[in-house]
């Protein structure tokens, strides 16, 4: 994966200084590098986005400890190897316990909020329909975030995970929604 080096430094730059669209670009710029790895040690593709998302986080967590005289991707794998470690040290002791903590519970929204009746019936059901084409972790975010209109803070409570990982896996679900959508304005 090359990535132009001057541009992939000032958004390193440009997050440490809070920058959420620099988050975005590392995000998407280094997603499907690190799924990867992570999808080829595990061959499992739950497991191997769930540390991919668990990187992410720890990684924008811990931006200011990372030293350019490094690749970004390479260090980004470090921590997605440790992670997966880790996680399989946790399943050899506690092998039941892991399988819940990463069930999955299907979110469905039946009941559309105020700011949805403003949408036409039409364009609310195709948002629907996309939203229900991602992964059921990927749909429970956005109907927390947008149809209950929770704060981060509350949804890290309601998921049970830390704040870092909900904003990672909103970000990763959103850019899922928005390329759902584009190409189906593709195809028109």
């Amino acid at each position: 994966m090359e990535l132009d080096q001057e541009l992939l430094d000032r958004k390193i730059k440009d997050a440490k200084s809070g920058s959420q669209s620099a988050y975005n670009y590392l995000l998407n710029a280094h997603w499907h590098y690190v799924y990867a790895f992570q999808l080829k040690r595990t061959q499992d593709d739950f497991k191997a986005e769930e540390i991919t998302i668990q990187t992410f986080s720890k990684a924008f967590n811990q931006l200011s400890t990372y030293d350019s005289k490094y690749k970004f991707s390479t260090w980004l794998i470090t921590i997605s190897k440790n992670l997966h470690l880790d996680l399989l040290r946790k399943e050899s002791s506690e092998h039941k316990r892991v399988h819940k903590e990463f069930k999955l519970n299907s979110v469905v929204d039946k009941n559309p909020t105020a700011e949805d009746s403003l949408i036409t019936e039409q364009n609310l059901s195709e948002l629907l329909a996309h939203i229900k084409k991602l992964k059921p972790h990927y749909q429970e975010v956005i109907n927390l975030r947008y149809f209950q209109e929770m704060s981060y803070k509350e949804m890290a409570k309601t998921l049970e995970e830390p704040l870092s990982n909900v904003k990672v896996k909103l970000l990763r679900a959103r850019r899922l929604l928005s390329d759902l959508i584009e190409k189906k304005s593709n195809f028109k």
